[in-house]
């Protein structure tokens, strides 16, 4: 797909990730510009970031898809592959910069994978 032109639609929600270290639910995303964006651009545009390697999603416990910042990927290729840490008292949920080695699987290939480690963060441990 990818994002042809930059609409505002576009811009606020790359604003949101501008600065972001955690992810956010696309919940969440729905609640801050439901006043903005309607619920389809929204889920829409977030598909096209993801498509074009601005963003990488994946599903939090709650089965609620988040979406984070992508770090080197592209529209051919996603290579930001890393494990995210889901806090079970407050909700956050980081990016675990740690490189991940993925099993070679005989006569399969793999095309994307999701690690979800839950526990306490750093705030909630103390």
């Amino acid at each position: 797909m990818g994002i042809i032109r930059k609409t505002q639609s576009v811009a606020l929600l790359l604003n949101e990730f501008h600065d972001q270290t955690t992810a956010v639910s696309v919940i969440e995303l729905v609640k801050r510009f439901r006043a903005k964006i309607n619920k389809t651009t929204i889920y829409r545009v977030l598909d096209k970031l993801e498509d074009d390697g601005v963003l990488h999603s994946f599903l939090g416990k709650d089965g609620n898809k988040w979406y984070a910042k992508c770090a080197g990927c592209s529209k051919s290729k996603h290579t930001d592959l890393h494990p995210h840490f889901e806090c079970v008292v407050c909700g956050k949920i980081d990016c675990i910069s740690v490189d991940i080695q993925l099993p070679e699987i005989p006569n399969r290939e793999i095309t994307s994978s999701q690690l979800l480690i839950q526990g306490k963060c750093e705030t909630c441990h103390r």
